[in-house]
């Protein structure tokens, strides 16, 4: 078996990623994931569509959530690897898939570059009074060279943000339990009345909670960066297995239990509600500096979500690489284990994206567009995904730490779900674009990956990697009998 062990054809091509992130980092990384500044500010726009039936609008997604990160943590946990669903989708569907998706994720986390960034800039630009392209810059700069440094200086930057994340959405909570109850000196709201009282539980009806949990299918992305981060842990298993556990809490206690404050006490059709659902509730609750500490918190949130989206589009940049399904030169990794030509590249992309936002704003509006319905295909690639691979393998369900519950009734229900919101994008006036965008972007995405598989086969190439593990878990030759 030596013989068919493939040298690396140059030094540092292909190489290895460190495991660098500690079990905290994950923990933490796992839990602020899911709060990005549509929280803080985004939710008001489901809440304005839906009324206090908002709260349906997200119990609906994050069910969804919670399923596709069950499906994708039994095969994370099964076999962890930084690919993720895109390694997954490529066994269990063939190249094609694994190459769609990766290059469809990559591009989504790409844009997030620059409209974290672009908001960061008008954030801090606006209390430093300088312009904000040039605080967009900074931040994206700042943030790509810490990445470039070593995973862990991606860990700790994020262990922090996301504790003062989880901190301000907690301190957040228990202000309004105690608005709610009357124990709050100063406080100009009380009690829950407005769940009912301004035009009913459900005042725009059953099609506004619709368009209400689109609305709130956006907010839930970045929970399986979990899966692609614990790759580079100690123990990848037991920290993908910790982090699919606490999905549900996480997002009953972050989003509905703050969306459920909000809409308890203040009107959903409050003026001012739209400047951000959570500075509305502050204001009214007459908490002194309300506007200051919010710009710090969702500073610290786009930051947060800024520095997940430079590491996560690289680390699928390395993987496509890996997998010999993108340019050689991306899977180069430092002397640290990091993978820099897949950091620089997914940068200088999302800072292009900056100066076509200033200069070009109707384009980079199409840009952003066209990765409106990808976190939808996503989890409809994993949930597809995890259905191929259980019937594959059905013989060894047995071995599986984690299993996704009531196989595959659940499994299907969710795809036929996704589907579901997904049509209900393309008759939804202010989603449509988003929707033929990126179906458009993907059938272009697909073909390519179609082409490629049908000139170098279904299965690709074993990467040095398998081959090596290969080498090392076939049995050994049996001993020549003695003379």
């Amino acid at each position: 078996m030596s013989e068919h062990i493939v040298p690396s054809t140059s030094p540092g091509l292909g190489g290895q990623l460190s495991r660098g992130l500690k079990g905290r980092q994950i923990t933490m990384i796992s839990i602020g994931g899911v709060i990005g500044a549509g929280l803080f500010v985004g939710s008001s726009n489901a809440i304005a569509a839906a009324g206090p039936a908002v709260l349906l609008s997200f119990l609906a997604a994050a069910a969804l959530v919670v399923l596709c990160m069950q499906m994708l943590g039994e095969m994370a946990i099964a076999n962890p690897d930084t690919g993720s669903f895109s390694t997954y989708a490529d066994r269990a569907l063939g190249r094609w898939a694994g190459f769609s998706i990766g290059w469809l994720y990559w591009w989504f986390y790409v844009l997030v570059i620059p409209i974290e960034a672009i908001v960061a800039g008008k954030v801090l630009g606006g209390m430093l009074a300088i312009p904000g392209w040039t605080v967009a810059f900074a931040v994206i700069v700042i943030l790509a060279g810490t990445n470039l440094l070593s995973v862990r200086n991606y860990g700790e930057f994020e262990y922090w943000f996301a504790l003062l994340k989880v901190i301000a959405i907690v301190g957040f909570i228990v202000l309004g339990v105690l608005a709610i109850f009357g124990w709050l000196p100063g406080s100009d709201v009380s009690g829950i009345s407005h769940l009912w009282s301004d035009g009913g539980f459900m005042p725009n009806g059953a099609g506004a909670v619709v368009a209400g949990l689109l609305t709130a299918m956006f907010s839930f992305q970045g929970s399986e960066i979990v899966t692609i981060a614990a790759a580079e842990s100690e123990e990848p298993k037991k920290n993908i297995k910790k982090a699919i556990r606490a999905v549900v809490w996480r997002l009953g206690l972050f989003y509905l239990g703050s969306i459920f404050i909000v809409v308890s006490l203040v009107p959903w059709n409050a003026e001012g509600l739209s400047s951000g659902s959570y500075q509305a509730v502050l204001e009214r609750m007459n908490i002194p500096g309300v506007s200051g500490i919010m710009d710090v918190v969702v500073l610290v949130a786009v930051c947060s979500c800024l520095n997940s989206a430079i590491y996560t589009a690289s680390r699928m940049a390395y993987s496509l690489a890996k997998r010999q399904d993108a340019p050689a030169a991306l899977a180069a990794t430092s002397k640290d284990m990091v993978p820099r030509n897949a950091v620089i590249a997914s940068t200088a992309i999302g800072l292009v994206a900056v100066i076509a936002n200033y200069l070009l704003p109707q384009m980079f509006n199409y840009l952003l567009a066209s990765s409106g319905a990808i976190a939808l295909m996503m989890y409809m690639v994993i949930a597809i995904t995890q259905y191929a691979t259980r019937r594959k393998a059905r013989h060894e369900d047995h071995t599986l730490e984690v299993k996704m519950w009531a196989f595959p009734y659940l499994t299907l229900a969710t795809i036929a779900f996704i589907a579901g919101v997904l049509v209900l994008m393309a008759v939804q006036p202010g989603h449509r674009l988003e929707l033929w965008l990126s179906m458009g972007l993907a059938a272009i995405v697909v073909a390519l990956g179609v082409r490629m598989q049908r000139k170098y086969g279904a299965h690709r190439p074993p990467t040095q990697d398998e081959l090596v593990v290969n080498h090392r878990l076939a049995p050994s030759p049996a001993p020549e009998p003695q003379a």
